[in-house]
């Protein structure tokens, strides 16, 4: 998808959702976390919160350097790192389970019915009773 696609998902399923008192969660990864991070900091005045698995620095440069343009810009409320030995499926659950367990609402853009960390967090927060939008990309 280009950014232009993007943005006009994100005007449809994100835009309704972000009042200045929401709070967003973010994965920090590159792609639709990245793409969503962009937009909400430019479009809304939610608090953005980025989560990772291990450590900042351990994500791709071009997620890394967005979430540091927009913390500088003080956009981003916090970055919270949360120490995994190393990255994988299992760090990356556990920082999907830590979004999720912190959130009233969630919102997933899955691509496909592939099995994925996307579906893996949906389906945790059907587990934990949360509402969910799921916008399929």
């Amino acid at each position: 998808m280009t950014t232009e696609q993007f943005a006009e998902l994100f005007r449809c399923y994100l835009a309704p959702f972000s009042s200045p008192n929401a709070h967003v969660y973010l994965g920090g990864a590159i792609g639709i976390d990245t793409e969503a991070l962009v937009w909400l900091a430019e479009h809304t005045r939610v608090a953005l919160t980025v989560a990772v698995p291990c450590v900042l620095a351990d994500q791709p440069e071009d997620a890394v350097n967005a979430v540091r343009h927009w913390q500088e810009r003080k956009r981003v409320k916090g970055i919270v790192e949360l120490g995994a030995p190393s990255l994988g499926t299992v760090a990356y659950h556990a920082r999907n389970r830590w979004m999720v367990d912190r959130s009233d609402f969630v919102i997933g853009f899955p691509r496909g019915d592939v099995p994925s960390g996307t579906w893996y967090t949906i389906n945790y927060a059907a587990e934990k009773g949360k509402p969910r939008l799921v916008v399929p990309i």
